[in-house]
């Protein structure tokens, strides 16, 4: 199989922040003609801060920009062009915006019967479907929060969780949707939501409840299902997550450490037992292993096929030998110029990773060439230009 499966297929995206990006820049990953339909300043996106400063570098590779002035109608009437001629169109605006400018899932579906439409919302279709909707709304209101921080102090998880795995599904969505038209021969409409990401994360929590009938524990209140689960504080300062999830692991544990007579102790026989005894199995253990450096425990770890991960920084990532290995990390040119390596996607097909074909786009980078595709002229598009509803990249100084 190809790594560039989607190549021939013609997706305009006219999204902003992660969720809509996200989708699109699976679909460019694999192979799909991408299209960031952005106003002439550029998506806001491009110009956030903090936390958000590297979310239109990381989920706009592989695209193209056209930066054009939807509120004109010349630059509606271009953009509509290209998508007569698209297999999708992907949009995260509220819900009734882009009816008003003529880009609605029925003015188009009119247009070019075969276009799959894909909406990126906070809601599926229900009384909360008018709400506005971020990541950390939905992780409060869906229990992601409650079940990640400490009793009584629901936090956000550390990532854009629901904003990416929004993205997934719009995509998974449109992969459904393309083999529904080779049926068909017609387009239809998805609807991927941050809400529903969040309670389907919480599948297993509602199941424990249902199965149970007890309330539930935040993930921070230790109530384990193995018996050794738990981070080490080592001997050289560094912190190891190990794992003793089976009898078996349990006795290739003991030997490989030495520990005859933990091995001996009929409390500590099997997982449940190790359950039991946890309260002082545990601090026992740590005492043991953090006399050894990070390294030296990892190592032995390995060596026996037991479960272990080093506490990592996500700014360690970009020393990871397996990443650098395995192409999991992409040479990503940044705002400045500079070059950063960030993830790939996590896949392989027939052993190739879906690699890096186009850099992130700068605002308007590909307008000419695309809006020729889209069947303008040359006059048509300098005319464009010229009014200002199109952006075309400034030549760098000579």
């Amino acid at each position: 199989m190809s790594a560039k499966p989607l190549a021939g297929l013609r997706v305009v995206e006219m999204t902003h922040m992660v969720m809509g990006p996200t989708c699109g820049m699976i679909l460019a990953d694999l192979g799909a003609d991408v299209i960031k339909v952005e106003p002439p300043e550029g998506d806001n996106t491009r110009r956030l801060t903090g936390p958000g400063i590297g979310f239109a570098t990381v989920f706009n590779r592989n695209k193209r920009s056209l930066a054009i002035d939807l509120k004109d109608g010349r630059g509606r009437e271009a953009v509509l062009r290209l998508i007569d001629r698209a297999d999708v169109f992907s949009e995260n605006f509220r819900p009734g915006a882009l009816d008003r400018l003529g880009f609605g899932r029925d003015a188009l579906a009119a247009r070019n019967p075969r276009l799959i439409y894909v909406s990126h919302k906070g809601f599926q279709d229900g009384p909360y479907a008018h709400r506005v909707a971020l990541d950390e709304v939905v992780q409060m209101m869906g229990g992601l929060a409650w079940m990640t921080g400490p009793p009584g102090q629901p936090l956000r998880a550390g990532s854009s969780v629901n904003d990416i795995m929004g993205g997934m599904f719009g995509a998974i969505g449109v992969l459904a949707a393309l083999e529904e038209r080779h049926r068909t021969g017609r387009g239809s409409h998805v609807v991927a939501s941050l809400y529903e990401n969040t309670v389907l994360l919480m599948a297993q929590h509602m199941a424990q409840h249902a199965i149970t009938g007890r309330p539930l524990q935040p993930m921070s209140v230790r109530n384990p299902t193995w018996g050794v689960y738990d981070i080490i504080d080592t001997a050289d300062g560094e912190r190891v997550f190990v794992g003793v999830v089976t009898d078996t692991q349990w006795g290739a544990f003991c030997a490989a450490f030495g520990y005859d007579d933990l091995a001996a102790d009929a409390r500590l026989a099997t997982n449940n037992g190790r359950v039991a005894e946890r309260a002082w199995l545990i601090p026992e253990l740590a005492r043991r292993l953090g006399a050894l450096d990070a390294a030296t425990l990892c190592a032995r770890f390995e060596a026996i096929g037991l479960p272990f991960a080093p506490i990592v920084r996500p700014e360690q990532l970009f020393d990871d030998p397996h990443l650098n290995a395995s192409g999991g990390l992409l040479p990503i040119t940044l705002p400045d110029g500079r070059t950063a390596k960030l993830p790939a996607l996590p896949l392989a097909l027939d052993g190739a990773r879906p690699g890096l074909d186009r850099q992130p786009p700068e605002v308007g980078e590909h307008g000419r060439a695309v809006l020729a595709e889209a069947g303008l002229t040359e006059a048509e598009i300098d005319a464009l230009v010229a009014a200002g509803v199109v952006r075309l990249p400034q030549p760098a100084p000579a």
